[in-house]
């Protein structure tokens, strides 16, 4: 007897065996775009990403499922080839494995299995493949104006299918301190304002910042000191000090209130460098998040600290939900569970039938 695997496995080993560094997709988004075409699927390829629709019988909301096809490079200290997808007992180990390829692949099976029986639906599934997430400029905004409006969606992130009802955002600040430029041997006599020495204050300020809101799910915003920067001669005092900030907010703060709090209680002069990711939750009442629940009662609801291309549907009814382990993303001999994959799979046709039926 011949083995062979689930076709959301094959597809996801097919998937890993593509090196598709952010810059670098065509060959996947080629590779998708002819598969969806083999299995029948309606698809449409464009330099943004590829989108394969499963349309109903009669009118309904539009679902979209919503992942990226591109990963970040290699790095260092695999112990596997990287992009030979390697099946060792239930893991499978490859750069992208989990970080989206393996809800990439159970998204477009589930969109197979529910075109099966598609007659008798109402509206429409989406299922929109970006490029670039892992850089500053993901496509996913420019796919989305292609689609038209969208009632609900679900980004498929390695989550191990508990459900994100509400996500960080990140702003990142260049914190500067300008003092006076002086001899260091005279740092006693007072006569200076030392840049070094007011960047620390602020720093320690930090840990408290934003302390004063606390969101139910994500809790307070955290600012973290990532990189520091002084210096001109080991005897002299520098002119300027500089601390790049990450600051993970969440909805509790808006982006412009935080930058009206870092000014107001800090010394220094907080630069924004990046605020386009803002914080996202799913809203009261979501239909989606209700439908998940139903097809998939022993998920668990959760805040999730990474970004993802929700930030660009945070508007519209939507939670986060994947297989793989958030953990494991960017790492060396990144890997993922296959039973999540099918998993996955089940759980993606089953909401997608319920939420359109």
């Amino acid at each position: 007897m011949v083995w062979t695997w689930p076709t959301e496995i094959e597809l996801l080993r097919e998937l890993v065996a593509i090196p598709s560094v952010s810059g670098a997709e065509e060959t996947i988004g080629q590779f998708v775009e002819r598969r969806a075409r083999e299995w029948g699927l309606t698809v449409e390829r464009t330099d943004d990403g590829v989108v394969v629709r499963v349309v109903g019988g009669r009118p309904g909301p539009t679902l979209a499922f919503i992942s990226h096809l591109d990963t970040v490079p290699e790095g260092e200290g695999w112990t596997r080839p990287a992009f030979e997808p390697t099946i060792e007992g239930t893991l499978l180990y490859g750069r992208g494995s989990g970080d989206a390829k393996a809800s990439v692949a159970a998204m477009l099976t589930a969109a197979r299995d529910l075109a099966a029986g598609s007659g008798a639906m109402g509206g429409q599934l989406l299922v929109l493949l970006g490029y670039g997430e892992e850089t500053r400029d993901t496509s996913m905004p420019r796919l989305l104006q292609r689609t038209g409006p969208i009632d609900g969606a679900v980004v498929g992130e390695p989550t191990n299918l508990d459900v994100a009802i509400a996500q960080r955002g990140i702003m990142m600040v260049d914190l500067v301190a300008r003092g006076d430029q002086r001899h260091a041997g005279y740092a006693g006599d007072g006569r200076f304002t030392s840049a070094v020495t007011m960047l620390a204050r602020d720093l320690i300020r930090l840990e408290t910042l934003f302390g004063d809101r606390v969101h139910p799910v994500l809790g307070v915003t955290t600012a973290t000191a990532t990189m520091l920067e002084a210096g001109v001669s080991r005897n002299v005092t520098p002119p300027t000090a500089r601390a790049v900030l990450d600051i993970r907010s969440t909805p509790s703060w808006t982006h412009e209130e935080l930058t009206h709090a870092l000014r107001q209680r800090l010394e220094c002069e907080p630069v924004i460098t990046s605020s386009r990711l803002v914080p996202c939750q799913t809203p009261a009442g979501s239909r989606v998040l209700a439908v998940a629940k139903a097809v998939r009662p022993e998920t668990r609801s959760y805040g999730s600290p990474t970004c993802s291309d929700w930030v660009f549907v945070r508007e519209t009814d939507a939670i986060k939900c994947g297989p793989g382990t958030s953990r494991e993303s960017h790492t060396p001999d990144e890997h993922v569970d296959l039973s999540e994959v099918t998993q996955a799979r089940e759980f993606y046709h089953a909401l997608a039938r319920e939420y359109l039926q």
